[in-house]
């Protein structure tokens, strides 16, 4: 991949991380930590035990999504370090430059993600 696109995907991808960084900020009500975080909603729970831990058990699933999220980031930075950023992991070929756009953390062509996801029998998302 050129070095203007390449730091142009980088641009895109530091920008992800940083909203990704502030949705998580968001999520722990600012820049306090995850158990300062955890013992401040314990504090303002309801009585509704159910609704409290369905509230925690959501809260809990975003930030482990966010922060799986935010280590695949940190991986596609470091493929556009190294130069192998758009290069598809299973058969070596450029991804689509669209694809990158629309996914930046993605790490295989389309062809090869649709057999991954058959191996696994995982669907597709909406949109894909």
């Amino acid at each position: 991949m050129s070095t203007p696109i390449s730091d142009t995907f980088r641009q895109q991808l530091q920008a992800l991380r940083a909203d990704v960084l502030a949705q998580l900020r968001a999520q722990r009500g600012g820049k306090i930590g995850r158990a300062e975080a955890a013992a401040n909603a314990r504090e303002t729970e309801s009585d509704d035990w159910a609704q409290a831990d369905a509230e925690r058990d959501l809260a809990f699933a975003m930030e482990e999504r966010e922060s799986a999220e935010l280590v695949a980031i940190d991986a596609a930075l470091q493929r556009v370090t190294d130069g192998s950023y758009g290069l598809c992991t299973d058969c070596g070929q450029s991804i689509a430059t669209a694809r990158l756009h629309a996914n930046p953390v993605a790490l295989r062509c389309v062809a090869c993600q649709d057999k991954a996801e058959q191996a696994s029998g995982a669907t597709k998302p909406a949109g894909y």
